[in-house]
């Protein structure tokens, strides 16, 4: 029982498990085998041995799926520089599992105990073969703790989410995107030919990617684009689709004119300097302080421009640079930090645009991102053997896995896994692999491609359309089994193939 008001340290009953529980407070039950436990530290006392573990990424690129306790972590490994850049490295925990938010332990017979955080502080889940517990940067949430069937607990823990943090029902539809065609290489006659090559398949969007701007940074658009961006979306719009543009607002290039001319307007590192916020386009980036004024007018005049060029559909990457720690001008949590921008850049652009999250912290994004990728960035090959050790680099196998173990975020938003190729001609990917893809975007419900249709045969054009036309019905048995109108699809041999590659680091 509880030995003063601020610690409880006794049994709860989960099932036939009488388990200890040291907590900050004591629990209260709101269910069957369910409680609320104040904010702060949390230990359960388990005795199943070295049982599986779930594990949840911080953002969108992060590894997130199960592991037995006695196998390696669930992380990146000997990649510092990918660790910034997909996952939550201040609180990697190199020889442990755990994971950001929630957590997991296997009972058996289909059943689970969850933990996990009902709001923000970069809460912490972890296990060993006797412990389950979790912590917070900063107290505030307060913890879930639930045992019984593994959906039916991921359902309701989504649902508490979704009350405290918010959701969003606006669906995106079916979206073209450039950049698994094109990457950077796009220009305004490019776009153009694309556009028209789309014809009459069943789009709704049609999404820009990088490679418009003059620097990332610099939001404006480069000699590529001798029109400008309005004309450009006006173009994709008069062909019948809604225009859809990718930015990434929270960083910038150290050679981008925004950071050599307002550096004062980054975050900062203990050196002083401007914080490496990650790596990409061969060198690092740097992280806005979304809690300076100038920056926050910054967002939305940028926001308001991009609108009034007439883009209704955003696509913000990189945005976990907004919440890593670092010093800003206002003493604000990190991930309050991120919230507070994201929630400034919707309340800018409106409830009528849509925004999908990338790279973003997930349950942070809660109730404003109307979508958020949910893994790293799909490939027309399968396996990254280059980077044997980081579960989040460029590929379908890791873009798999990391989607279909987050199908249970959908009551906060829509769960992007990327796009479906139905090109068979620059593309690696055998059947099977192909297949797969496409039946976790149909599982998910966003379906997407980058496929121009001039790289398509007839017959590949027949299927994108008639996959693009389907509406099915999905409905989950287990796991990794799912019914996809009158088929069942069991996706369990891919996740045992694809999860246990033959190297790992130690």
């Amino acid at each position: 029982m509880p030995t003063d008001l601020a610690t409880f340290s006794g049994l709860i009953q989960l099932g036939d498990l009488s388990l200890p529980l040291l907590a900050d407070g004591a629990p209260e039950a709101i269910g069957d085998h369910e409680f609320l436990i104040p904010s702060g530290d949390v230990t359960v006392v388990h005795p199943l041995g070295t049982t599986e573990f779930y594990r949840h990424g911080w953002n969108s690129w992060s590894p997130s799926g199960w592991r037995r306790l006695d196998e390696a972590p669930l992380r990146i490994y000997d990649s510092p520089q990918r660790l910034l850049t997909a996952d939550d490295a201040r609180n990697d925990t190199p020889h442990a599992h755990s994971g950001s938010a929630v957590g997991a332990i296997a009972v058996g017979d289909g059943e689970i105990i969850l933990l996990g955080a009902l709001g923000l502080g970069a809460p912490r889940v972890g296990a060993t073969a006797t412990t389950l517990w979790g912590t917070l940067e900063e107290a505030g949430a307060q913890w879930y703790l639930a045992r019984g069937p593994e959906q039916a607990v991921f359902d309701r823990y989504a649902a508490l989410l979704a009350e405290r943090l918010g959701s969003r029902r606006r669906r995106a539809g079916r979206v073209w995107c450039s950049w698994y065609s094109f990457y950077e290489g796009i220009s305004e006659q490019l776009v153009a030919e694309t556009v028209a090559g789309l014809g009459d398949l069943p789009f709704d969007v049609v999404q820009l990617d990088d490679g418009w701007e003059r620097s990332v940074g610099d939001w404006e658009a480069n000699d590529r684009f001798p029109s400008g961006m309005a004309a450009t979306a006006g173009l994709i719009a008069d062909a019948g689709f809604r225009p859809g543009l990718w930015l990434a607002p929270l960083i910038a290039l150290p050679d981008s004119e925004f950071a050599t001319t307002r550096s004062h307007l980054l975050v900062q590192g203990p050196d002083g300097r401007p914080l490496v916020a990650g790596y990409n386009w061969g060198g690092p980036y740097y992280a806005l302080d979304t809690t300076h004024d100038e920056v926050r007018t910054h967002l939305r005049e940028l926001f308001t421009r991009v609108v009034g060029w007439g883009f209704r559909y955003l696509k913000l990457d990189f945005m976990y640079a907004g919440a890593l720690e670092g010093a800003r001008r206002a003493p604000v949590h990190r991930e309050a930090a991120y919230r507070d921008a994201i929630a400034l850049i919707r309340e800018t652009v409106g409830d009528d645009v849509y925004l999908l999250g990338c790279g973003v912290p997930m349950l942070p994004s809660a109730g404003i991102f109307d979508g958020v990728r949910v893994g790293p960035d799909v490939a027309a090959f399968w396996e990254n053997a280059e980077r044997p050790g980081d579960p989040t680099g460029v590929g379908a196998r890791n873009a798999f896995l990391a989607s279909i173990h987050r199908s249970w975020l959908r009551p906060l938003f829509e769960t992007d896994p990327d796009v479906v190729y139905f090109r068979r001609r620059r593309s690696l990917l055998d059947e099977d692999q192909r297949r797969l893809l496409e039946d976790v975007a149909t599982v998910l419900g966003f379906k997407s491609t980058s496929d121009p249709v001039a790289w398509l045969t007839p017959d590949e054009a027949a299927e994108l359309r008639t996959w693009l036309e389907r509406r099915e019905e999905v409905s989950q048995q287990a796991r990794y089994v799912f019914r996809i109108d009158d088929r069942l699809v069991d996706l369990g041999a891919f996740v045992e193939y694809a999860a246990h590659p033959s190297t790992i680091a130690n």
